[in-house]
């Protein structure tokens, strides 16, 4: 997949790739955001780089009520659509936001990062952002990729766009800043490449509950 890293600006960068397809992802939502999702009382969500919409869908269809953030438009109209289509449009907010911009306010009982990966924002920067958006009693949910699990295909080994667990919870100071650690490991799982190639990729998961 070209991330177009030679644009100018994330929004230029992000909106070529969405425009080189008509689809770029399944739609269906990340499968470690339901596996940790699942069971928690629904209240107000945040999804941080929500591309085309499925984690926000899937998050109003549990009954969260849900900002969905992203930097690029033609992700966001397109996701508006799906949502749309899915009955679900009154119970998503679409927010176009570059993060290297924005100022959080710790209002949302569940955010969720799935993948921020750009070669224009550090990732510490970009988990630092989500965790600062948490309210007390609130979820903080980050997954990435694992620097050493990419899969075969991957054209970013070396990016340093990734990370480990123990370089999760050392950005995020989890054994000093006021944070309740349920799950921080990482989870190796079966996916398909882009010439319908079968391979495995090893996640990078946090969920962690602010204190209230």
């Amino acid at each position: 997949m070209n991330l177009h890293e030679d644009a100018a600006n994330a929004v230029d960068m992000w909106d070529g790739m969405y425009r080189e397809r008509t689809k770029i992802w399944s739609g269906n939502p990340n499968p470690q955001l339901v596996a940790e999702v699942t069971g928690l009382k629904p209240g107000k969500a945040l999804d941080l780089g929500c591309g085309e919409g499925g984690d926000a869908i899937w998050l109003a269809q549990q009954g969260w009520t849900v900002t969905a953030m992203d930097v690029s438009a033609v992700a966001l109209e397109r996701a508006a659509a799906h949502a749309a289509e899915t009955g679900q449009a009154e119970r998503i907010t679409w927010q176009q936001q570059d993060l290297t911009e924005w100022d959080p306010e710790p209002v949302f009982d569940l955010v969720s990062a799935q993948f921020l990966h750009s070669p224009l924002l550090p990732w510490r920067d970009s988990v630092a952002s989500a965790a600062a958006a948490v309210a007390p009693g609130g979820t903080l949910l980050v997954v990435g990729h694992h620097p050493h699990g990419l899969p075969s295909w991957s054209h970013h080994h070396d990016s340093g766009m990734f990370f480990t667990p123990e370089q999760l919870a050392g950005a995020l100071r989890l054994d000093r800043e006021p944070w309740f650690v349920n799950v921080l490991t990482d989870r190796a799982r079966t996916v398909t490449g882009p010439n319908g190639e079968s391979g495995t990729t090893l996640d990078t998961v946090l969920r962690a509950r602010k204190h209230a």
